[in-house]
């Protein structure tokens, strides 16, 4: 993956294809193939987390075919932790805990890039706990 300090290329404009070979590149992945089963599972797998304007916002930001892949999805009445979030989809696409978390981290590190901070704010603050640290960033409790 490449570290979070070194300046990324630019990620306005960016195609589908694009956004794969990145995935590809960043995840490890051994095929273009299997970075798209990743981008799919994921974003399909966010889309049942989120609604409201940042969903809208977000999918405005993806490439297309990816935006199509996170909006054809219904919102769950309550959005999962994101602990939850990795068990549902290891169990959706049949992956072990360690490979989703793994493929969820990739996708959502080019995910963050795509949206920005101000709306990574946003959907972070929408979202139960855990979901920071899926899309790399620290986790910030409020003393109880």
């Amino acid at each position: 993956m490449i570290s979070p300090y070194e300046p990324c290329r630019s990620t306005e404009g960016m195609t589908f294809d694009q956004m794969l070979e990145r995935v590809r590149y960043e995840g490890a992945y051994p095929t273009r193939e299997r970075a798209a089963q990743a981008v799919h599972a994921v974003l399909a797998a966010l889309g049942r987390q989120l609604t409201g304007d940042e969903r809208v916002e977000l999918a405005s930001r993806l490439p297309l075919e990816a935006a199509l892949t996170f909006t054809g999805q219904i919102p769950r009445p309550e959005p999962l932790t994101g602990w939850g979030f990795v068990k549902d989809l290891a169990t959706r696409t049949g992956g072990t805990l360690a490979t989703t978390r793994w493929d969820t981290g990739t996708v959502f590190h080019l995910v963050a890039q795509l949206a920005g901070d101000a709306l990574l704010n946003r959907i972070l603050a929408q979202l139960p706990s855990g979901y920071a640290l899926l899309f790399g960033r620290a986790e910030l409790v409020q003393p109880a």
